[in-house]
């Protein structure tokens, strides 16, 4: 009798072993998968696993005048002063709404002006198709947008924006290429624009419709990066240099609007605190340099949301300052 009770405690001792081993090994595989998943998010998130391997990070915009507004600037500036080599392309039309960068990829184009920056020089390309300037380089990360008109209505981006992505996914040489939305920014108060009347010429109800848009359009696809230019320039906006980031009520000032804008993508690009970033435009004052750094610096933390520059509030005494 002891003997079979010795058996079947040995039996069920067994199988207890056996359990905690199979719980013990799923464990340890799930950790793994767990940090896999995180090293992939990590990756997509930032540039710096591309910094570290000293390559040369390979940026394409496709878009229209806000992407040239955003890139073609000081992006690759401000990549040089922190020893970043970078290739910048913008395939540009102006106006074009990402229903008409569908149509030209379906049909094979050669409606775009290439410009391309490369070695603190850039080159302009006419007449050039969607193909042709994806399959240019391995691209690390291409980005798309919505013609600025139509980049809070969510119904826009469902019209094209799948197509579009499928065809650049298609085309694109380099595997492990991320994809990008540009959050674009609202316009002035006092604009003009034909569109601005679809938001009642209101700048706070356009840019919450934009933000809103564009993060659905973001899950709609999948989209790994989404770049808020907007959140940059809204932010800006509260500070004393006010509602004054726009040179014609939509495209961006050519100085300090545009060079929110480019720290903006590159902080988010490459995770690099900007505000420590030495480069800054020619002839313009520190003050604004110091309020755009910290305005793209918010928005990459904050891309939801406006946050207020308190501490640029008020206009410095220095004279000349903000004129």
């Amino acid at each position: 009798m002891n003997s079979i009770k010795n058996l079947t405690f040995k039996k069920f001792t067994k199988q207890i072993f056996i359990i905690l081993f199979i719980l013990c090994v799923t464990s340890v595989a799930g950790y793994s998968a767990n940090s896999q998943r995180d090293e992939k998010s990590t990756e997509i998130a930032d540039g710096q696993h591309l910094i570290k391997k000293n390559k040369t990070i390979r940026i394409l915009a496709i878009g229209n005048s806000f992407s040239q507004d955003a890139v073609e600037q000081y992006l690759y500036e401000l990549a040089e002063a922190e020893g970043i080599s970078v290739v910048i392309g913008n395939l540009y039309i102006g106006g074009c709404s990402l229903t008409t960068h569908l149509k030209n990829a379906t049909n094979d184009s050669p409606a775009y002006d290439y410009r391309k920056i490369e070695n603190g020089s850039k080159t302009k390309r006419p007449k050039t198709r969607l193909a042709d300037a994806i399959a240019d380089e391995k691209w690390d990360y291409i980005s798309l947008q919505q013609v600025s008109g139509n980049s809070g209505q969510y119904e826009t981006f469902e019209e094209s924006l799948p197509g579009l992505v499928d065809y650049v996914k298609a085309h694109a040489t380099n595997r492990k290429m991320k994809l990008m939305l540009h959050q674009t920014w609202a316009y002035a108060m006092n604009s003009t624009h034909t569109a601005f009347p679809s938001y009642d010429n209101d700048q706070v109800k356009m840019y919450e419709s934009l933000v809103d848009a564009i993060d659905r359009a973001a899950d709609l696809v999948d989209i790994d990066i989404i770049i808020p230019s907007g959140t940059a320039i809204q932010n800006g906006r509260t500070s004393c240099i006010g509602d004054h980031f726009n040179r014609d009520g939509y495209h961006l000032e050519t100085t300090y609007g545009r060079y929110t804008a480019a720290c903006t993508w590159f902080e988010k690009i490459f995770k690099k605190n900007v505000t420590r970033n030495s480069y800054a435009p020619d002839g313009v004052d520190a003050y604004k340099i110091e309020i755009a750094k910290y305005a793209a610096h918010a928005a990459v933390k904050h891309p939801g949301e406006v946050t207020i520059l308190k501490k640029y509030e008020a206009v410095p005494d220095e004279v000349g300052m903000l004129e």
